[in-house]
């Protein structure tokens, strides 16, 4: 018969939370790695723009300021998306997987259904919420064994250690039931954009029965009850009764965008399969654009940057305007020492692309600095600089820009542009560093040597 002391007492709350916390994490589904830094982000202009046209009709019938919310693409092979702060986070697996522009745009809908509803800070209130049934769980067994122990009664004791153990249970049930409702509350909001949008809920049944054919394979029995999503087959039968509902139902995408999403999905399976997963990808099409435009991707990944070059020619005949063919052949022409050749084509890139990506301005600021001309290094700072306006937190062209300045004999402010890109990539120490050698080099008094003093005095 034992008996708790307030330390006692103590030591299980703080059990009891950290088993709360786990089934916390346990339960979010693809946000702990994030939150520990294990997700790998991929950027690269010519998918990110193809997200960012699917996104953009969904956002705004959301109620989404579509400027304030940022796709990103994770180097990750499942099937999946989850959102962070105004952030949706698509994974390329779920790109590869996706044969139509429709199961995507469905997925990004989903996604806007938990942004517009609020419903990561009313994950956190349910956390907090089950944060605190733990903690007054723990409270209540630890007394009641205390109770029990005063009165020498064992089976007094034996039910408080039974409410220690079920708190956290009942805590996290609690939790899973309120996640399950918030997502089959963003299905319906992403039937509600789609149909506002003028297309078709096909994508989203496909991706859940995907899912369901999945689990059935897996062999694997799952407990409802215990799951954070509701099961495939339920998300299916709402879905089926909205979508006999909507008038939109066998809506199509346009054939320009079913090409341009091969053609993201041809570059994706070359980056990471190599053209084995290409030819895979499209067995049944291989003399289409996308699935030559993936092999000549992968011929250049393979080492044999000159029979890419071949390839890239002919897909530039058929297509001269499109502006990812001349991107990439820019890179192919750097891998060859071509940088001349390379700056024109990035200079095409840059003229032809609608969006005006940062992305390739600052991969032309880079062919310029590949010269090694000091004749081109201002120009190059130029247009890293532009492009690092646009998009201020692309380390790798603070390091080209760094290496502008540096070949254009300012080193001061190569120095500064260092210190810069290492403090906004969280690199304090690093910045810290850069922002010395910079002050020394600086004249007193100046813009650059206030924005050094400012990093070497943050944190103090």
């Amino acid at each position: 018969m034992a008996t708790y002391s307030k330390v006692d007492r103590a030591r299980v709350i703080r059990r009891t939370v950290t088993a709360m916390t786990a089934a916390m994490l346990s339960c979010t589904l693809a946000l702990p790695a994030f939150a520990q830094g294990n997700v790998q982000v991929v950027r690269d202009a010519e998918v990110e723009t193809l997200l960012r046209d699917y996104a953009t009709p969904v956002l705004k019938a959301a109620g989404l300021k579509t400027s304030r919310v940022q796709i990103v693409l994770v180097n990750d092979p499942s099937f999946n998306a989850f959102v962070d702060g105004q952030r949706i986070f698509v994974n390329t697996g779920a790109l590869t997987a996706a044969t139509v522009p429709n199961e995507i745009i469905g997925v990004i809908a989903h996604e806007a259904g938990h942004l517009a509803g609020g419903h990561q800070q009313r994950l956190r209130e349910q956390i907090a919420a089950a944060r605190t049934l733990a903690i007054v769980g723990g409270l209540l067994g630890a007394g009641a064994i205390a109770a029990g122990s005063i009165a020498g009664s064992s089976g007094g004791a034996q039910a408080g250690g039974a409410l220690i153990t079920a708190a956290p249970g009942i805590a996290q049930r609690s939790l899973l039931s309120y996640r399950r409702s918030e997502e089959m509350n963003a299905d319906q909001a992403a039937a509600r954009y789609l149909n506002a949008t003028g297309q078709s809920m096909r994508g989203m049944l496909t991706t859940f029965e995907r899912f369901s054919q999945s689990l059935s394979l897996s062999g694997v029995q799952v407990d409802k009850y215990q799951i954070s999503h509701p099961l495939p087959r339920e998300r299916i039968a709402l879905l089926e009764e909205l979508a006999r509902k909507s008038k939109h139902f066998g809506a199509k995408d346009p054939a320009s965008l079913v090409q341009r999403h091969q053609m993201m999905r041809a570059k994706i399976a070359a980056y990471m399969g190599g053209a084995s997963s290409v030819a895979r990808l499209f067995s049944d099409d291989r003399a289409s654009v996308a699935a030559r435009y993936g092999d000549a991707i992968a011929t250049d990944l393979a080492g044999n940057s000159a029979a890419s070059l071949k390839k890239l020619d002919a897909l530039i005949r058929e297509q001269p305007n499109n502006p990812y063919f001349h991107e990439f052949r820019g890179e192919v022409l750097i891998k060859l020492r071509k940088s001349d050749e390379a700056i024109k084509e990035f200079n095409q890139a840059v003229k032809l692309d609608p969006t005006k990506s940062p992305l390739i301005r600052a991969r032309l600021g880079f062919a310029l600095v590949a010269s090694g001309k000091p004749a081109n290094m201002g120009r190059a700072i130029d247009e890293l600089r532009a492009s690092l306006q646009s998009e201020p937190e692309n380390f790798s062209a603070y390091r080209h820009l760094s290496q502008a300045y540096a070949q254009a004999g300012d080193i001061a402010n190569a120095e500064l542009i260092m210190a810069e890109g290492n403090f906004r990539a969280g690199n304090t120490r690093d910045a810290k560093v850069f922002a010395a050698r910079a002050l020394q080099k600086l004249p007193k008094g100046s813009p650059g040597a206030l924005r050094a003093n400012d990093i070497l005095t943050i944190g103090k």
